[in-house]
């Protein structure tokens, strides 16, 4: 009962076929399972320097939500973790959403309000490139969801639509 070269090379060939066919099919399902309403996730904003390298800049070094950590790490001693984990929501990427911000040991390049806090998850835009999977046309609704009135005039918010720090 032997077995030929011949023989030898088609089974390897039908063992290299099935592996690239369960490959894509694996592909395949995980692309569909993110479609029927697996949400993107958030990537951070150190994704978004490659294609985006004067915005980045830009943001890095003039809006101050891209230190906003910062704030939380100051006060912390005064509040509870119930009030931290309420700051956030405002604080950091995507906290409370599927693929965000979850703890500074889990999830350290989302600490800070970062580019997706504006302008949604970028794992779909990261991946594609496709303008259509990140919102582009910001407007003052769009920032109200933190700077709400209250805080408005706590912390003497000015809103910067028009140019974003980028």
């Amino acid at each position: 009962m032997g077995l030929s070269v011949k023989n030898l090379s088609r089974r390897f060939l039908y063992l290299l076929v099935a592996v690239f066919f369960l490959s894509c099919a694996m592909s395949i399902s995980a692309s569909f399972a993110r479609a029927k309403g697996g949400a993107p996730i958030y990537v951070g904003s150190d994704m978004c320097k490659g294609c985006h390298e004067s915005e980045y800049e830009n943001f890095m070094t003039y809006a101050k939500k891209s230190t906003s950590f910062k704030s939380i790490e100051r006060v912390r001693k005064s509040l509870t973790e119930e009030e931290i984990k309420g700051c956030y929501f405002c604080h950091t990427t995507g906290y409370g959403k599927p693929g965000g911000f979850i703890s500074l040991e889990k999830t350290p390049h989302l600490k800070n309000a970062g580019c997706e806090v504006c302008h949604g998850p970028g794992e779909l835009h990261v991946k594609t490139g496709n303008l259509q999977h990140i919102k582009r046309k910001m407007t003052v609704e769009d920032c109200e969801s933190c700077h709400t009135s209250e805080r408005v005039k706590a912390f003497r918010y000015k809103p910067l639509i028009h140019g974003g720090a980028h």
